[in-house]
């Protein structure tokens, strides 16, 4: 969403950083962004050069006392740098991690000076307040929650993309009335909000609004705005397990349980969904994401735990199924699926054909056979079915 904004009108930004300097007296401003984003990086770089050559930027802006200039940071992607402290950090040359607050940035931040920090959604709003007013931009949302949310609308959705709507709106709203309902005409499952570090909301809270305090009840955040929408043939357990991969492998490693902790979540997690899940892993997952939660200096150790306790709260059963059962109700976790050609197999041979193992035996026009024992659970033979002669359990 930020990406966006920055190459479609980084003209708002640049804006909402000049009235935020001259509100706070701040005569500096930088704009960090990843050096991924090489488009966005050009129109900043223009648009910096327009505003200067137009007064709107630089030294005695508009003929005032008022100076105010912009400096452009090329960040390396690390997403633990979306933490205020990591990032200064970065834009002073050092390593991108979190140090321990207060002191605050207000107080002292960046090269120990009073900082405010503020993402691009926020500062891309500031021009049209101050152009239309408080009450225009009050008289959307809720009363703690004011003005429009962009969300990145992916996964299961049939139109996905950025969208933009007034806070209040339910996430029902938005995934069947704004993007069109669920590829397929699938049953809608879950969504998951708030980035790598949010939570999974099940389809019984769909009417949930949309705003900070109704999402967070939920165990989920708002976050950068990213809503990725779930159907029946998503398993919620290799949902949880995707986006702490992600969190461990960006930990700084500074701290201990966050570098660790999320490590031996991790591990579980694979091993549940590699069917060798033990009883007790559930329970040994909540200690854990209680751990690194309350001693992770940074939002990202604190919230890292987030896909996997919305999971356990609102999909128990799942887990339950993939340590006790050994299935995944989704039929989505490979080592747990079991494939069976059903006697409506019209001996076609495609099956066979396919199999990267052997595993299919069978005379043309007869029903096959798969050796469970050779079966790597690759799924080729269901997808090369024609007759739909292949069950999967």
């Amino acid at each position: 969403m930020d990406r966006s904004v920055l190459e479609s009108d980084p003209h708002s930004v640049l804006e909402g950083m000049v009235i935020a300097g001259f509100a706070i007296g701040a005569g500096q401003g930088y704009i960090y962004v990843r050096a991924e984003y090489p488009k966005a990086i050009e129109r900043l770089n223009i648009a910096i050069a327009q505003a200067e050559a137009k007064k709107f930027l630089g030294d005695g802006i508009w003929g005032t006392s008022f100076s105010f200039h912009v400096k452009l940071k090329e960040g390396a992607g690390a997403f633990v740098c979306g933490e205020e402290t990591a990032l200064m950090a970065s834009i002073e040359g050092k390593r991108g991690m979190p140090r321990v607050r207060p002191p605050f940035p207000a107080t002292k931040g960046l090269w120990e000076c009073p900082t405010s920090i503020n993402n691009v959604e926020t500062f891309a709003n500031v021009p049209w307040i101050v152009t239309n007013g408080s009450r225009a931009f009050s008289s959307l949302g809720t009363a703690n929650s004011k003005g429009t949310k962009v969300f990145a609308m992916a996964g299961k959705v049939k139109r996905g993309g950025l969208v933009e709507v007034p806070m209040g709106i339910s996430i029902k709203e938005v995934v069947f009335d704004v993007c069109g309902g669920i590829k397929g005409d699938r049953k809608f499952k879950a969504v998951q909000m708030g980035g790598p570090s949010g939570g999974c909301i099940p389809a019984e809270l769909q009417n949930t609004i949309i705003d900070y305090e109704s999402i967070t009840k939920t165990g989920a955040i708002m976050g950068s705005g990213g809503l990725v929408v779930m159907d029946e043939t998503t398993c919620m357990v290799d949902v949880a397990r995707f986006f702490l991969e992600f969190t461990q492998r960006e930990s700084c490693g500074k701290c201990t349980f966050c570098r660790v902790g999320t490590k031996r979540m991790l591990e579980v997690l694979t091993r549940i969904c590699d069917g060798e899940g033990k009883d007790g892993d559930i329970e040994l997952l909540e200690q854990l994401a209680s751990l690194v939660r309350n001693t992770s200096l940074c939002g990202l150790g604190q919230s890292a735990p987030n896909p996997v306790l919305t999971t356990i709260k609102y999909f128990r059963s799942e887990y339950e199924a993939h340590i006790t059962n050994k299935k995944c109700p989704a039929h989505n976790c490979k080592p747990l699926l079991t494939y069976t050609i059903l006697d409506s197999c019209i001996g076609c041979l495609m099956c066979a054909k396919v199999c990267p193992t052997k595993a299919i035996t069978g005379e043309l026009k007869k029903v096959h056979v798969i050796d469970q024992t050779k079966c790597t659970h690759c799924g080729e033979c269901h997808k090369a079915c024609r007759v739909d002669a292949i069950a999967v359990d």
